[in-house]
């Protein structure tokens, strides 16, 4: 990831410095485990408390190994005299790498579930706050019927809401961890050493693993970060809608010294929420690839290691870039009620067609010719920019069938916004 979409959090965790930190957890805990039940003598665990692994060393003897782990077990065991002759007893590699791999991915997604209900509680604010004020409805991106901001936020807050659920759950199905050995037949070591490893690192055992954990569980945790990065590109698609000139009753922040081009000085360009869309499209390119790790030749190959170095700590670090832009878009939202009521004056009425067209059925006109009447209306209201009521008061057909009393109420605003509860 490039420095300019990197995040303090997620580069504190996605870096080789603290990977081999965890590479050294994770071996102590199995050697704490091995200690205890006699596989091994004593005195390894307690040594690696006590040292740190550098990766510049690891790379070194890489370039004659070609193999990170073997580079990184040798470089342990130059700090570890005698007792490095018991390190890795019994495990294979990605014994090693998937189990703190897990680890990682455990910390990074704590990081975005504590954004995300963050999050929520803006989107909640935001929602109740305006939850009594009109804006025009628009679908296909025409005037439609009259909602709320408000219901429109909550709408926000409901889809980021499920993403959390499923961040959860995405959570619980990456926990796992192996210790199975070679190719998963624990050759070497028992499950139950295995288990009493795994129940120290506060993970469960993979129930059947070959000497990978199997893909299908990272594939699940790439796809519910990308669920959760199209919700907030909802929002920013939304707010970027809103901000058009002609539209104009949301903006994003603004800040002091700002400029919005380079060219043209009155503009403010919704940058941020753009940022947003566009970072998403990288996000959902990952999909691919992690399906693509699923199917393994046999018990493993290692297709999947190079893809994974590439597209987890982007996908963490653009997950929480963005989460942190549109908590910054949120709070600074500007909005405008009083444009909001403008737009849908603009409409001249006629987002009552439907309830005007319904009233005239109801008292007794045929639907086909109800639905060609107000249409009619409509597109004459439209063409002269005259009101519909009006319109539709000064038509003898209609008034057949509804009284000036029925057709004023038909326009009312707040009928349209009765049933909104949020």
């Amino acid at each position: 990831m490039i420095k300019r979409y990197k995040t303090k959090e997620m580069s504190n965790i996605f870096n080789d410095e603290y990977k081999l930190k965890k590479w050294l957890f994770v071996e102590k805990v199995a050697a704490e485990v091995e200690e205890n039940t006699g596989i091994i003598p004593k005195g390894l665990s307690k040594k690696l408390s006590n040292i740190i692994v550098k990766p510049e060393r690891v790379y070194e003897i890489e370039k004659v190994t070609n193999h990170d782990v073997i580079a990184f077990l040798q470089a342990a065991r130059e700090k570890l005299g005698k007792e490095g002759k018991w390190l890795h007893f019994g495990l294979t590699s990605y014994d090693l790498v998937d189990t703190a791999f897990v680890l990682i991915i455990i910390e990074g997604v704590d990081i975005i579930l504590n954004e995300v209900k963050k999050l929520l509680k803006i989107l909640k604010r935001i929602s109740s706050k305006y939850k009594n004020t009109p804006q025009m409805g628009r679908t296909h991106g025409v005037f439609a019927q009259p909602i709320t901001f408000g219901y429109k936020v909550a709408s926000w807050y409901e889809e980021i809401n499920r993403s959390h659920r499923r961040l959860i759950k995405a959570k619980e199905e990456i926990s796992y961890g192996k210790l199975s050995g070679a190719v998963g037949t624990y050759t070497m070591l028992s499950p139950a050493i295995e288990k009493k490893v795994m129940k120290r690192l506060g993970l469960k055992p993979e129930p059947v693993s070959t000497q990978v954990l199997p893909r299908d569980r990272f594939a699940f945790l790439l796809s519910n970060l990308v669920l959760y990065a199209c919700a907030l590109e909802r929002i920013a698609t939304e707010i970027r809608n809103l901000s058009r000139t002609e539209i104009n009753e949301v903006t994003e922040p603004f800040t002091k010294g700002q400029k919005g081009s380079s060219a043209m000085p009155h503009k403010k360009n919704p940058i941020i929420c753009e940022r947003i869309s566009g970072m998403a499209r990288v996000l959902r390119g990952y999909l691919i690839p992690a399906y693509e790790n699923i199917n393994l030749w046999h018990e493993r190959d290692i297709t999947n290691s190079s893809v994974e170095r590439i597209i987890f700590p982007d996908s963490f670090h653009i997950t929480h870039y963005i989460t942190l832009k549109m908590l910054w878009v949120l709070k600074g939202l500007n909005v405008y009620p009083e444009q909001m009521l403008r737009n849908i004056n603009t409409s001249f009425g006629v987002y009552a067609s439907q309830n005007l067209m319904n009233k005239l059925v109801k008292k007794g006109m045929d639907r086909g010719d109800a639905y060609k009447s107000v249409q009619s209306l409509c597109f004459k209201t439209i063409k002269t920019q005259t009101e519909l009521k009006e319109t539709t008061l000064n038509n003898r057909k209609i008034k057949i069938y509804l009284s000036k009393n029925e057709i004023e109420k038909i326009f009312d605003l707040k009928w349209f916004l009765r049933n909104i509860v949020r």
